[in-house]
């Protein structure tokens, strides 16, 4: 296989990866693990990983000037992002989390437009809003609670709330990215997420039953721990450097596809018109605004 393929393998392997872990992470929540236990366990494996993997890389050294943006990006993307996606998580669905995951994409478009003055045309304004009229049609319409999602508007709310700080910390982190090895960063911000957690998930992780964890409960949180949280990383920076951007993000439009598939075909979700609808409402708004002018 060429360079290029197996670019492609990897970006498509750190989608399945994500699509899958919105009902495996989900089955461990909130009777084995709570949600921010979770987390606890997802900062602290990460760290732990990412520090080893850079005992085998060039050491770099964060000037400075970066100590303020490093902090920042841990705080969205390693606390606020990961708690408000796993409390989500625990008191929504896995067909709710994977469609509100494809509203990333525009609200990057929104937030660079406000606060980096990007320029941004009708179509893509049409776009952002196709997209939050499908996010508003899925939060308003997720009042059946059940026992695995209590409280669904709430975790639809959360999963809002995740993809505004998923989308802070991308443009946050993305001059960081430029300067330095990805390792070097991640293990950073996973250590300072860590440490900024810590008094909102030590409670919950101390509440754990290791012992009489079930293996498929084990594996669950191993998968979380290896896949999403690290392997993820790699296998999108493996991408990136050789393919371009447009062409690694082109495969988000594929995350809810095996995100709600995976949960209806495991029984841990279901499908209704209203949230086909939702999805595919949303999912035109991200293509209207990832679409390339034609004009340059």
């Amino acid at each position: 296989m060429s360079t290029r393929s197996w670019a492609l393998v990897a970006a498509g392997g750190a989608t399945a990866i994500y699509g899958l872990n919105h009902t495996i992470a989900k089955v461990v929540m909130p009777d084995y693990v709570g949600a921010f236990g979770f987390i606890f366990i997802r900062t602290a494996g990460g760290a732990m990983l990412f520090w080893l993997l850079s005992l085998f890389l060039k050491s770099e050294e964060i000037k400075r000037a970066d100590y303020l943006r490093l902090f920042l990006a841990a705080l969205m993307g390693m606390c606020i992002n990961m708690l408000s996606f796993f409390k989500g998580l625990e008191l929504s669905t896995p067909v709710n989390s994977g469609i509100f995951a494809t509203t990333t994409p525009i609200i990057i478009l929104l937030l660079s437009y406000l606060f980096l003055s990007e320029k941004i045309g009708t179509r893509k304004f049409l776009g952002i809003a196709m997209g939050f009229t499908g996010a508003m049609i899925l939060l308003l319409y997720g009042t059946q609670n059940t026992t695995s999602a209590p409280n669904v508007v709430l975790g639809n709310i959360f999963f809002i709330i995740n993809s505004i700080f998923f989308s802070s910390f991308i443009i946050v982190v993305k001059p960081l990215s430029e300067k330095y090895n990805t390792v070097t960063i991640m293990k950073w911000l996973f250590l300072i997420g860590f440490v900024l957690t810590f008094p909102v998930t030590i409670g919950e992780y101390t509440m754990v039953d290791w012992r009489n964890m079930p293996f498929d409960v084990l594996w669950r949180v191993a998968f979380v721990v290896l896949g999403t949280t690290f392997s993820t990383y790699l296998l999108n920076l493996y991408a990136l450097r050789n393919l371009q951007a447009s062409t690694v993000g082109a495969f988000a439009y594929a995350q809810p596809i095996i995100a709600i598939g995976y949960a209806v075909y495991t029984g841990n979700d279901s499908l209704d018109g209203v949230k086909v609808v939702a999805c595919l409402v949303i999912m035109t708004g991200v293509y209207m605004v990832s679409k390339k002018n034609i004009k340059s």
